[in-house]
């Protein structure tokens, strides 16, 4: 067998985690000496991910494939993932790696009809959180955890990003009937590097998309009940692009925020990290975010929710966790404002970071499923 492979990888959204993580896999897979193509969504991202795009594009061999992606099941499907297959089929990938719900259907349907008239395609799905967040005893939540059994079929290996994602995925799906494998997202030595912070920075930073599930409400709420408890104003600085941007634009003003809070377009994260001093996380759930580990490297002090796979990198007692919930995120920024020495000695070592969550670390262990999942 080949040293070198054809590497394929195909997920909806060129944006936030998975986004980071496809890029990180991709510029290691580069420098061991794969082809590598992208398949994605075209209707999502801005100008951020396009110059990120542009950075990548004359690295990877078999190029930067976009076509319009619905996020959710309806009639749009059919014709979107008939564009997709005739994509992917043109690039013959020895490995389609999935990433996310919608890129993992397609990355194991696809493969599944490929192999039909070639051999050697693996087929392998990284969850991301994805479906997984789905409530286990709700209509959808059955609806999804019933196609996610059904796919197990036509999948080859399943990589977690998390003990978390993959205790989940066991308790909702069952017991995975296929090779699995916990693999942790990565950071580049370059950004263990510490980032200092700018003179006349903001209190407090969010970053991340602007939809619920990562909790932008959370901060805004908390912001202003620990402006009130404290009584001055703090100042927030929140970066990132989503749908429900103008609904937290509408709640800041109706908290009487505004002249605190300012909103900027998506940017580098450790650009974002110089603009304030405390580092928020409020995410509702997670599977393991990479803003998480970006913002520790960094030597940020944060507060982060105990949801997903934030534990695993904090530890589970870590005083630095909180619920998602408004009340417990105020009290936690108060705590940690009024003195900022002693709460950045809560967080972890850069050593043991290094050790656990190297982008090279994770490039290896990710090669090695692929050419298992090829011999079986």
């Amino acid at each position: 067998m080949a040293d070198k492979l054809r590497i394929v990888h195909c997920f909806r959204s060129p944006v936030g985690g998975i986004f980071r993580h496809v890029r990180d896999l991709t510029e290691a897979q580069v420098m061991a000496g794969h082809s590598v193509g992208i398949v994605c969504d075209s209707t999502t991202g801005g100008e951020f991910e396009e110059r990120l795009f542009d950075r990548m594009r004359d690295s990877l061999a078999l190029g930067i494939h976009r076509t319009p992606m619905q996020r959710h099941v309806g009639p749009g499907d059919l014709a979107s993932a008939w564009r997709t297959y005739r994509i992917i089929k043109e690039l013959r990938p020895d490995v389609l790696h999935g990433h996310g719900a919608k890129g993992g259907a397609y990355a194991r349907l696809f493969g599944s009809l490929l192999r039909v008239s070639r051999s050697r395609v693996a087929r392998l799905y990284s969850p991301h959180g994805g479906s997984l967040h789905y409530d286990e005893h709700t209509t959808t939540g059955k609806l999804f955890f019933a196609l996610e059994r059904f796919m197990a079929r036509f999948t080859d290996t399943l990589l977690f990003v998390s003990d978390y994602e993959r205790q989940t995925y066991r308790r909702k799906v069952g017991e995975p009937p296929i090779p699995n494998a916990l693999v942790y997202n990565g950071l580049r030595a370059a950004e263990f590097e510490p980032v200092v912070t700018t003179a006349g920075a903001a209190d407090l930073l969010y970053i991340g998309m602007m939809r619920d599930l990562k909790g932008p409400d959370i901060f805004i709420d908390a912001l202003a009940d620990a402006t009130s408890r404290l009584g001055r104003a703090l100042t927030a600085v929140m970066v990132g692009d989503g749908d429900d941007l103008p609904r937290y634009h509408s709640q800041v003003r109706r908290l009487g925020l505004e002249g605190h809070v300012r909103f900027l377009p998506p940017m580098p994260a450790r650009d974002a990290f110089a603009l304030a001093g405390l580092v928020v996380v409020p995410s509702r759930a997670e599977a393991m975010p990479y803003i998480v580990l970006e913002t520790l490297a960094a030597g940020k002090p944060m507060i982060a929710t105990a949801v997903g796979g934030i534990p695993e990198i904090f530890g589970a007692s870590s005083p630095a966790l909180i619920r998602p919930d408004p009340d417990e995120l105020s009290l936690k920024m108060r705590e940690a404002l009024a003195n900022p020495d002693a709460y950045i000695s809560l967080m972890p070592a850069t050593a043991e970071l290094k050790a656990r969550f190297g982008a090279d670390v994770m490039a290896a262990e990710i090669e090695k499923a692929y050419f298992l999942a090829l011999k079986r």
